[in-house]
């Protein structure tokens, strides 16, 4: 008797462990007029401030402050979704930069994500460990991987979510981050990069300053395991480790001098050898963050996701095909 009531103390125990919320906070941003932004997103008319025509969409999208748990370390992001209550697909986005260059701020939650939003999306995005007043310390893509990896768990506490139907959207570092991954979880079904970072030895060799700056600080153990830990943030280096029904747009700027065209062109190559799912869209005259072309990029970005996220578009046919 006492076997089993210790069995089932344990059984109670486990699954209270498993029920434990990940969403520690969720503070919702309600009153954007004391932001830096709010200038930019609106106008007088009249004498009195509206929004501008092309953020007339911002009455139509919450956006919140959150923090969660991930490997038990306090994180810190942004949540914005449709404020009318509805069973939503979901894009988690992932920042560029390092540290405190390129951390999420309040544009990003109404412009970047709000654009996304808007069209009937939850989109989560992590700081990534120790940024923004999180805990812990970012490894430019080593354990941090696992604060977005963890985001589909997030996802599950937030009502409006539909976490059958997740896609993965990063830029630059956040486009490496994106590709490891997909490498690590089973649960995303469409992902987009832009100007990723796919050869950190190219970058490297394009970028000096960036090894002792940025590598050698952030990487654990750099200057003992160089090599391998470039490799693992390296994804032309892995690519038959990609799952092969994950289709990927692959956006770059080819005048983008942070990270050369050549790395998204390299990449698309490997996804041709093994016959990755993707599509490689260069802009002529781009800038890192393609700039030049805005709106293109968020409606190619927004197309992608319908077509595998809302409409469940069959896969493309990878098999060499046709007369």
């Amino acid at each position: 008797m006492k076997y089993v009531y210790l069995l089932a103390c344990l059984f109670l125990f486990a699954s209270g462990k498993a029920q434990e919320k990940l969403l520690l906070r969720q503070h919702l941003i309600s009153d954007l007029s004391e932001t830096p932004i709010y200038p930019r997103l609106t106008t007088e008319v009249n004498g009195e401030k509206v929004w501008k025509e092309n953020f007339q969409y911002m009455d139509s999208i919450d956006i919140y402050s959150i923090t969660y748990l991930s490997d038990g370390l306090k994180v810190n992001g942004l949540l914005v979704k449709p404020k009318k209550k509805g069973d939503y697909p979901c894009i988690i986005y992932n920042r560029g930069g390092n540290r405190n260059f390129g951390s999420l701020v309040i544009a990003h939650g109404a412009i970047t994500l709000g654009q996304i939003a808007k069209e009937g999306y939850v989109v989560i995005a992590s700081q990534y460990r120790g940024n923004a007043g999180g805990e812990g310390q970012e490894e430019f893509g080593g354990k941090d991987v696992n604060d977005i990896t963890i985001l589909p768990e997030v996802l599950k506490e937030i009502p409006s979510a539909n976490t059958s139907k997740i896609g993965m959207y990063g830029w630059s570092r956040g486009g490496m981050m994106t590709y490891i991954a997909l490498t690590q979880t089973e649960k995303i079904k469409a992902a987009v990069v832009g100007g990723a970072v796919s050869d950190n030895f190219q970058t490297i060799a394009d970028r000096p300053e960036m090894e002792k700056g940025v590598l050698a600080e952030l990487i654990p153990e750099y200057d003992k395991n160089k090599q391998a830990e470039l490799e693992k943030r390296s994804a032309v280096k892995w690519v038959d480790r990609f799952p092969k029904d994950v289709p990927i747009l692959m956006l770059h700027g080819n005048a983008d001098w942070r990270v050369k065209p050549e790395q998204s062109l390299n990449m698309a190559l490997q996804f041709e050898k093994y016959r990755i799912p993707y599509r490689l869209v260069m802009f002529e005259g781009g800038d890192h963050g393609i700039s030049e072309f805005k709106n293109e990029v968020n409606d190619l970005v927004l197309h992608w996701f319908d077509r595998y996220l809302k409409n469940d578009e069959a896969l493309p046919n990878m098999k060499y095909h046709g007369k």
